[in-house]
């Protein structure tokens, strides 16, 4: 197949410089190991996956009061255990990060100016929310909830759990209250902290009401925690005897830290929750130490001194990844607010004005701005930008491009993919290799994913199920309630049993470089010829007049497939006979005559989840006549309005 033009290649002192080479001269000077090639290293950590982590182990210097007895129990999937018998906690590692030179966070928002906070700062706050908790009665063990903006408040309350070994699990306030009880009640939370309120994109949004809502619906719950935030401090609190966020965090305290387990639960993460009860995911102090180390400094190559940013709210893994910035002394940078408000070039300034050396975001985003003509490097002085990174859908080949044309040209584009299963990438970015137009540079060290065809077979340089052969140490280590493991077996292990199917198509070139092209449960599959979603959505929305986009491939019983594509207009566009024409044309030149849709609607809004992800598979199951209160929760979508009009569609095609 054509290898994809290179847009950005490393020079050699550029590669001599990365924590990735310096990996490979340690090991070679450690461990007598002479892999010199991104390739004979990712294929020595996928083959001696034990030798592999524990050389991370060791290469990071972990500090574990007990060390560790075994590397990896035994290389089955679900159930594997990491570095057995060994003692630790996380929040001890961000704090060998203390400097006086640089703050530990940048963070700004809609109501907040721009304000450093110190690792001083961070250090008194975090040991006096800790204090405070353990008067509380909070221990190792105890679930600690938070419904919190990305501030650094959240960043404080997070470190203390995790201080004291407790397990903590957050969501956006933008969440509605039954989506938010739907995940918290799960765990029975002993604590829980809420703001008071937000605002928006200019719009102040009230957190009262919900307030007394979440403490009616969390029968667990001992003590609740109001921060200030919209309505300035002390808060206006509806809630009796609740604990106010500035009186915690005036108490002295020292910072200690619990050790525990390296297979102690740190966090709980939850699956979207669109389609039933989100899956309450849970990581590991040990698993998620040792991820985060390996894909910020090794494929990210961030380093001390680093301002690394990721545009999420406290409702996203992004938000959990990005804190493990903190572990290498970078400086993270929060922004909580409208990334388009007052218009999309907001988070570009915050690059400016916060020296900013790494800028993370969604590919959406990134394709907003290009639809919208942006041109950052024009307009905002980005010299210390060194990297731009993009997760959550594909990234088009034009993504690229504009990246490399309007942001910056001497920069690695991490395209990375991987998800709130492991709060981390399969695959992603390498600093010592090229970036190919529209492809993900690689698989990332100690995970050996694949390609499968229909018989389970790996597949190179052709579409197949993307799968993950070999266990990694922030793999869930369970489900919360689920003690026989059947939903995390049902998740990830019921279609290849003992590898781990991740439900996205991939394409794994045999130089290395990967395409995502969709999740494999909205495949369209039309006349026996398979084709991801995005690769349609990139034709599509190649057009002016289309601002997005979804399509579904609907099987009928006894009746030939139905392909609705839906399109969302541009301002003063009107879907007539001529545009779907000229929408037809393109994909049937641009992709396949079998790919084009047989009927073409214009609707107001794509429906997405919270975390920005079209609901591909519920329209689908709408459309093929599921009822919608099976299919789609309301809470955990961005926009559940949206669904109305494949409500009256569904209803439609089951009379005809």
């Amino acid at each position: 197949m054509d290898i994809p033009p290179i847009l950005w290649q490393p020079t050699p002192a550029f590669q001599q410089q990365t924590t990735l080479a310096a990996y490979q001269r340690w090991l070679a000077e450690q461990r007598g190991l002479e892999l010199t090639s991104y390739e004979t290293l990712w294929r020595w950590s996928v083959e001696q996956i034990e030798d592999f982590w524990a050389s991370l182990w060791d290469f990071f210097n972990i500090a574990a009061s007990t060390p560790y007895e075994t590397v990896l129990s035994s290389r089955v999937m679900p159930g594997a255990q990491w570095f057995v018998g060994a003692q630790l906690n996380l929040a001890r590692h961000v704090f060998r990060q203390v400097s006086q030179e640089r703050p530990a966070i940048l963070a700004e928002s809609e109501l907040r100016p721009l304000t450093a906070f110190s690792w001083a700062d961070l250090i008194a706050q975090t040991a006096a929310v800790a204090t405070a908790l353990r008067t509380m009665g909070v221990s190792a063990g105890d679930r600690v909830v938070a419904v919190l903006p990305n501030i650094p408040e959240t960043v404080v309350a997070f470190l203390a759990c995790a201080s004291i070994g407790a397990i903590w699990s957050s969501s956006s306030p933008d969440f509605g209250v039954t989506s938010i009880v739907d995940r918290f009640r799960q765990i029975e939370p002993k604590v829980l902290l809420i703001v008071d309120g937000y605002r928006y994109g200019g719009r102040d949004i009230d957190c009262r009401p919900m307030q007394q809502a979440l403490r009616e619906a969390l029968p667990s719950l001992q003590q609740t925690i109001v921060v200030p935030y919209l309505f300035g401090s002390p808060a206006p609190s509806t809630l009796h005897g609740a604990f106010l966020w500035d009186d915690m965090v005036t108490q002295t305290g020292e910072l200690a830290f619990t050790e525990v387990s390296a297979q102690h639960p740190l966090w709980v993460l939850y699956s979207s929750g669109t389609t039933g009860l989100p899956k309450p995911i849970v990581h590991s102090h040990g698993g998620i130490l040792l991820e985060l180390l390996k894909g910020l400094a090794l494929h990210l190559d961030l380093k001390a001194g680093d301002r690394f940013f990721w545009f999420s709210t406290t409702g996203w893994m992004m938000w959990n990844f990005l804190l493990g910035g903190l572990l290498l002394g970078c400086t993270i940078i929060l922004y909580d607010g409208n990334p388009g408000y007052p218009d999309m070039g907001k988070l570009w300034d915050l690059a400016e004005r916060t020296n900013m050396t790494f800028f993370g975001t969604g590919a959406p985003y990134i394709n907003a701005c290009r639809k919208a003509g942006l041109r950052p490097a024009a307009h905002y002085d980005l010299q210390s930008l060194k990297g731009v990174g993009s997760t959550a859908s594909p990234l088009p080949p034009e993504g690229f491009d504009w990246v490399y044309e309007q942001v910056k040209a001497d920069i690695l584009l991490a395209s990375i993919s991987g998800g709130t299963d492991v709060c981390t990438a399969f695959v992603g970015s390498c600093p010592l290799l090229p970036v190919h137009r529209g492809e993900i540079q690689c698989a990332w060290l100690g995970a050996l994913v694949a390609a499968f065809d229909e018989q389970g077979q790996s597949v190179v340089d052709t579409v197949g199920e993307f799968v993950v052969c070999e266990p990694m140490p922030s793999m869930p280590i369970f489900f919360w309630n689920d003690p026989e493991m059947l939903r995390y077996r049902a998740s990830y292990f019921a279609q290849y049993p003992g590898i781990w199917r991740h439900g996205d198509w991939v394409r794994i070139r045999s130089q290395g470089g990967l395409v995502i092209s969709g999740r494999s449960d909205s495949t369209i599959n039309r006349m026996g010829i398979r084709m991801g979603t995005s690769e349609l959505y990139r034709a599509i929305e190649a057009l002016a007049e289309i601002r997005d986009s979804l399509v579904v491939d609907i099987a009928r019983p006894e009746r030939d497939g139905y392909m609705p594509l839906f399109v969302v207009l541009a301002d003063g566009v009107a879907l007539d006979e001529a545009l779907i024409m000229r929408i037809k044309q393109q994909i049937r030149t641009t992709l396949s005559p079998r790919h084009v849709p047989d009927d073409v609607f214009a609707i107001a809004e794509v429906p997405y989840t919270l975390s920005g992800k079209k609901l591909e598979v519920p329209v689908k199951r709408l459309l093929q006549g599921e009822p919608l209160e099976r299919i789609a929760n309301p809470d955990s979508m961005r926009n559940p309005g949206a669904l109305a009009v494949f409500v009256e569609l569904a209803t439609r095609l089951s009379n005809e």
